[in-house]
């Protein structure tokens, strides 16, 4: 797909494929846009791992009769060095869960130690508990954490990384969405719960994200905000006299 289309030349007429039972290591590596993989049953080590684009979707059969917050449906290091593209796992993780990730999105429902261990972007939603040492080396992209028991500080590591709610808007608009996309793949009865009482569980929810990484944001979204208030100052110039222009002093310049 990549050699004939590029990474991401089919994501606009993807390939489906549907999978049930076991799978063994390495289940979507590389996966490229437009290549939409379902799987019904678990996986081993190593899903996702350098994924550029595209889905993967790994639920537990309709008559399984475990928690799946308590099971482990995908193994170790899964999303290692993914690039982009979307997992979506009903169940729970090993350890490393999306070590190097750097631009992939991923809904999980628990993870073991080692989580975002030097994460430079994407986004990773953990709807259950984690292990020690989340976010070791993290230097960007954003997780989002769920914290019933409230003591996620205690198992992440705040070298490079700050924690707080979820409260800006922009942000329980995007968790709010992942959430609801895991709920539509996975079938996840978390998910339901969650969604069912958002407001709820938003207060639950943990942000972590790394110190420069925010700082680079902010930065971007200062520079957005002048480019759009020059743009405004341009759109409000007035004629002074025929083949002249004043430009006006608009309010928001000194802003």
């Amino acid at each position: 797909i990549a050699q004939v289309h590029g990474n991401q030349g089919m994501k606009d007429a993807p390939i489906t494929f549907r999978f049930k039972g076991t799978a063994g290591q390495s289940f979507g590596v590389w996966n490229a846009g437009g290549l939409h993989l379902y799987l019904e049953g678990d996986a081993n080590d190593y899903v996702g791992k350098g994924m550029t684009g595209g889905r993967i979707v790994i639920r537990p059969p309709d008559d399984a009769g475990y928690s799946a917050r308590e099971t482990a449906i995908i193994g170790n290091t899964c999303l290692y060095g993914a690039t982009g593209g979307k997992l979506f796992a009903g169940g729970t993780a090993g350890e490393r869960f999306a070590v190097r990730n750097s631009g992939a999105t991923a809904v999980i429902e628990g993870v073991g130690d080692h989580c975002c261990e030097y994460m430079t972007g994407g986004r990773v939603v953990v709807l259950g508990k984690t292990g020690r040492n989340f976010a070791a080396g993290m230097s960007g992209g954003i997780a989002y954490v769920l914290d019933e028991e409230g003591d996620f500080d205690y198992y992440c590591n705040m070298g490079m990384v700050e924690l707080s709610l979820v409260e800006d808007i922009n942000d329980k608009k995007e968790l709010s969405d992942l959430i609801a996309k895991h709920y539509e793949y996975t079938g996840s009865k978390t998910a339901e719960k969650i969604l069912t009482n958002m407001d709820k569980y938003l207060d639950r929810f943990i942000k972590v994200i790394p110190y420069e990484y925010k700082k680079v944001l902010m930065e971007m979204a200062l520079e957005e905000t002048r480019r759009k208030l020059a743009g405004v100052e341009k759109d409000v110039e007035m004629p002074r006299q025929p083949g002249g222009w004043l430009r006006s002093s608009h309010p928001l310049k000194k802003a």
